[in-house]
C-alpha cells in the first residue's frame, strides 16, 4: 500500500521525525530514567507514565517512518475551472437544501470538524477534477448517497499552514 502525499506532506513529517528522534526520544528516556529510580515499580505511576509516553513517541516515530517510505509525491495540481487538492469547493447538499464549503486535503491533513476533507473520501473522489455547475453523487456506502451541485471553486495552495494530524 502507498500514500498519496504532497512533497509540503513529507517535509512536514520529516520535521516532525526530526523533533521526535533529537529532542523528543533523549528527554523521554532521562524520565523514564528518573522514574525508574523512585523505587518499586509495580506501584510506580510516574514509571508507568514515562514509560506509556515513550513508547507513544515510538510508535509516532514507526508511523512517520512508514508514512514517508511508502509515500508517492502527488501535486494535485487542477485547471483553474477544475478542483484540485487545497481547493475550497462551495457545494449546495440537495438532501439537506444546504450550502456548504470544504478544503479538499491530503488524508493526513484532514480535519472533518474543521471541513478539510480527505482527496480519498467519498466526497473528495467524486469532486476532485470537476467544474461549477456539475452535479455529482456522493455514494458514501451501499445503502446511502446524496447529491452536491458545485456552486464554487476557490483555489487554495499547500503553504504547510495545515498541520499533520496525531493519532
Amino acid at each position: 500500500m502507498h500514500n498519496e502525499l504532497t512533497q509540503k506532506d513529507i517535509q512536514l513529517m520529516k520535521e516532525e521525525l526530526d523533533y521526535r528522534r533529537i529532542q523528543l526520544r533523549p528527554q523521554l528516556l532521562e524520565e523514564v530514567k528518573t522514574a525508574r529510580a523512585f523505587g518499586d515499580l509495580s506501584e510506580n505511576f510516574e514509571y508507568k507514565a514515562a514509560k506509556r509516553d515513550k513508547n507513544r513517541n515510538e510508535s509516532r516515530i514507526r508511523y512517520l517512518e512508514n508514512m514517508i517510505k511508502t509515500a508517492v509525491v502527488i501535486t494535485g495540481e487542477a485547471d483553474a475551472d477544475k478542483v484540485g487538492l487545497f481547493d475550497f469547493v462551495t457545494v449546495w447538499v440537495e438532501e439537506d437544501e444546504e450550502e456548504q464549503e470544504y478544503q479538499l486535503v491530503t488524508t493526513v491533513r484532514q480535519d472533518a470538524l474543521k471541513n478539510r476533507i480527505s482527496n480519498q473520501s467519498p466526497f473528495g473522489k467524486a469532486v476532485l477534477g470537476k467544474r461549477v455547475g456539475d452535479r455529482l453523487y456522493i455514494e458514501v456506502n451501499e445503502n446511502y448517497g446524496y447529491y452536491v451541485v458545485i456552486r464554487a471553486i476557490k483555489k487554495g495552495e499547500d503553504d504547510g499552514s495545515i498541520p499533520i494530524n496525531s493519532f
